[in-house]
């Protein structure tokens, strides 16, 4: 299972990429909106829910300070994947590198600004590990990928 936390929902366009590619290989998800900021007491109530419902992944959507996949990662030894969100400010590098500039010992896996597709399959890549048929799913998606870009 992965568990899609989003900072808010003006990242719905973010979230459903993410969504979207876990569906195509039938991987079971859940997505909240939750605020690192804002919600702090239900983030850590949520974070806790999800190691108990076996949660394997997180994947935190999140702009401006960008601060909830650290915040995730502090409170979870799975991984994390952080996707920064593109802001009218600084065009995401703010997010960037708030999410990239983690301190030693608490990593967060981060792709690009809005790049929610990614996030998911990389999800899929780590779940793949120990899920065969997740791998051959996963091998079969890459081999088209040949054909759609060349």
């Amino acid at each position: 299972m992965v568990s899609i936390i989003a900072g808010s929902k003006s990242d719905s366009n973010i979230v459903e990429k993410a969504e979207k590619v876990l569906e195509e290989f039938s991987v079971s998800y859940e997505t909240k909106y939750l605020s690192a900021h804002r919600t702090p007491d239900l983030l850590d109530e949520y974070i806790q829910n999800c190691e108990q419902k076996g949660t394997k992944v997180f994947i935190a959507i999140a702009g401006g300070a960008a601060h909830l996949p650290g915040v995730i990662a502090s409170k979870t030894l799975k991984p994390v994947i952080g996707v920064p969100v593109k802001s009218n400010d600084l065009g995401g590098l703010d997010s960037l590198l708030s999410i990239v500039q983690m301190p030693n010992d608490i990593p967060v896996a981060t792709v690009g600004i809005d790049r929610g597709k990614n996030a998911a399959l990389l999800a899929i890549e780590i779940l793949a590990l120990s899920d065969e048929s997740l791998s051959k799913k996963l091998k079969d998606y890459r081999s088209k990928l040949v054909g759609k870009y060349l």
